[in-house]
């Protein structure tokens, strides 16, 4: 027999397969999806590649597969990974690495990531016999009996936790281990992203009669694509939640996606209080451990409910009964990276495959999924039948004319002042990171540009840096003008940088707090920022795109949106849309019954 193998390195041959023979005591082993090493390239060098197909003969088979490693794919995962090298114009390895699990997308078996062990503290006599030990006498040590009794009331312990706890040193458990007392054994260590995450059960919601039709329409419908439209704080979530439920209830698990990272948090938190442990998260911000971790669970059946960015669609889980897309008109659905794909598109096929439910969510739907949709689900109130915010616009043209020249008007400075006041808090959306938009040279005209994109740089006055925001190139801020040699150097236009500065300077009281791409860079800083102006009730929260989608902040009650018209001038035809969808984002903040402005 032969099998028909993509190689795991070749970037230029755009989906190149190379025959191999299978040995004799293989033919059994083998089957497609399995990884597999055979001999590649001048010196024959035992190369990774993966079985797509299998056949009876082949001329060109002259070399036989070296050794089977293991069987990370399915022949589905194969079928779905030429699909997309059709449609997306890339290599089969290439979107085959998508369905890998994390930190095994390279050819390096030294460098691919491994289970993390260590050791661990058990009792290893009968309690009984420990007792009477202690009673005459054999065991004296205050601190071995110390030890003892802890685990006599905990199934084991993390041996380094032990020592802190218990303020004891290694030696004492060495001597407790040699007198046959515990026994240390090395295990793994699961990675858990949820650690130290206090979970509060709750119970399901009435649904309203708009959110019954929807649940009654798309709950184990068989495959259909469903557009869920509904007003921001029209209980979308509860419809999903419910639709899970039931998904469950059938035997069956459930993927539920989500655009931005920091909205993962608050789903989990979201599905974690209605459906306990039984959730796996994927996203980017985790350690590449805890991913692995997290996609290994998922493999082994212990997850029933995948949450995550565009790649969880690609999770290894059985049993699929839903998908869920929530925001599914959010860019970042779609991959910037090769393999460019579509994760609205891959989730309705793995759907049709499985003949399951599809639901797309948004209160602003993408427009060409409006159009194309043949299942629009409406839901045109709030849950709580709180009203939807009042929209206010002020022309900054005319108060300039009445001398004022900061980006905040008069209205939206009064309302601040308000708010602060009243002890409420106040969102402040900008989409514009750094200190100023660009650099210019006030005598010449010369712009400092990307020497890669060509495009304006943008002043970080933190790091006292010029930064392009689309490839990350970097350098010194400059003082003198590299084509004139003048010093009459301006920086123009504003970022969440200087709109933090201008908002100290005018508010020195209030405190404030700013969510943009260069104060989440560290793990789990999304969630930090969210949960300290939430939780501590800071003032005024100032940031980009990040603030605007999904959060629920019952205490704000002003949203102002600086040069809201700025959008509408970038270099993209869906820019008029995607201003909206972000206008009507960011007036979705504060949900209860007390008015929003």
């Amino acid at each position: 027999m032969v099998a028909e193998i993509i190689i795991n390195r070749l970037a230029k041959d755009l989906n190149k397969t190379f025959d191999y023979l299978i040995p004799k005591h293989m033919e059994e082993d083998i089957k497609i999806g399995a990884r597999v090493f055979v001999p590649f390239g001048p010196k024959n060098s035992a190369t990774e590649g993966f079985v797509i197909a299998t056949k009876e003969i082949s001329e060109f088979a002259n070399k036989e597969i070296i050794k089977i490693e293991d069987f990370p794919l399915t022949a589905e995962n194969i079928e779905l990974a030429k699909l997309m090298a059709k449609r997306y114009f890339c290599n089969i390895s290439e979107c085959i690495k998508l369905m890998l699990p994390p930190g095994e997308k390279t050819t390096n078996l030294e460098n691919r990531i491994k289970d993390k062990t260590a050791n661990f503290v058990y009792l290893k006599k009968d309690e009984d016999e420990i007792e009477l030990d202690i009673e005459i006498g054999k065991i004296k040590n205050a601190k071995h009996i110390k030890v003892l009794r802890f685990l006599e009331e905990n199934d084991g312990i993390y041996i380094q936790d032990l020592e802190i706890l218990l303020e004891v040193s290694r030696a004492t458990l060495k001597t407790l281990e040699k007198n046959g007392y515990i026994e240390v054994i090395e295990q793994k260590i699961e990675r858990n992203p949820f650690k130290g995450r206090e979970i509060v059960r709750d119970k399901p919601l009435n649904l309203t009669e708009e959110q019954q039709q929807a649940f009654n329409k798309i709950d184990n419908s068989g495959f259909n694509e469903f557009l869920l439209y509904g007003v921001t704080g029209s209980g979308k979530t509860e419809v999903y939640l419910q639709l899970i439920q039931s998904t469950l209830d059938r035997g069956k698990k459930a993927i539920v996606l989500v655009p931005e990272i920091s909205l993962t948090p608050q789903m989990v938190d979201r599905f974690s209080s209605r459906f306990g442990n039984c959730i796996c998260v994927l996203h980017s911000k985790l350690s590449v451990g805890e991913r692995n971790d997290q996609w290994k669970n998922i493999q082994a059946g212990k997850c029933k409910i995948v949450i995550g960015a565009r790649s969880a669609i690609f999770a290894p889980i059985d049993n699929l009964g839903i998908i869920i897309i929530d925001e599914e008109h959010d860019t970042s659905y779609k991959s910037d990276m090769a393999p460019r794909y579509n994760a609205k598109e891959i989730a309705k096929y793995i759907a049709k495959k499985n003949d399951i439910p599809l639901v797309l969510g948004s209160a602003t739907p993408n427009i060409t999924t409006y159009y194309n949709s043949k299942n629009v689900i409406k839901l045109t109130r709030r849950a709580n039948n709180s009203n939807l915010p009042e929209v206010e616009i002020v022309d900054l043209r005319q108060e300039l004319a009445n001398g004022n020249r900061s980006i905040i008007s008069e209205k939206l400075k009064e309302e601040i002042e308000k708010n602060l006041e009243n002890k409420k808090q106040t969102i402040l959306f900008l989409n514009r990171r750094g200190f100023s938009t660009f650099v210019m040279c006030r005598d010449c005209g010369y712009t400092i540009k990307c020497k890669r994109c060509n495009i304006s740089l943008t002043y970080h006055m933190k790091e006292d840096k010029l930064k392009c925001h689309y490839c990350g190139y970097e350098m010194n801020n400059i003082k003198i003008c590299p084509k004139c040699k003048s010093k009459n150097i301006k920086h123009f236009g504003s970022g969440t940088q200087k709109l933090e500065e201008l908002i100290h300077k005018m508010y020195p009281q209030a405190t404030t707090i700013r969510m943009d791409i260069d104060t989440v860079s560290k793990k789990n800083s999304h969630e930090q920022i969210l949960n300290k102006f939430k939780n501590e009730n800071i003032d005024i929260l100032i940031g980009t795109q990040m603030v605007v989608k999904g959060h629920h902040f019952p205490n704000v009650t002003l949203v102002g949106v600086i040069a809201a018209d700025a959008s509408l001038n970038t270099q993209d035809f869906r820019a008029n849309e995607r201003t909206f969808d972000i206008l009507v984002q960011v007036a979705r903040k504060g949900r209860k019954r007390e008015p929003t402005r």
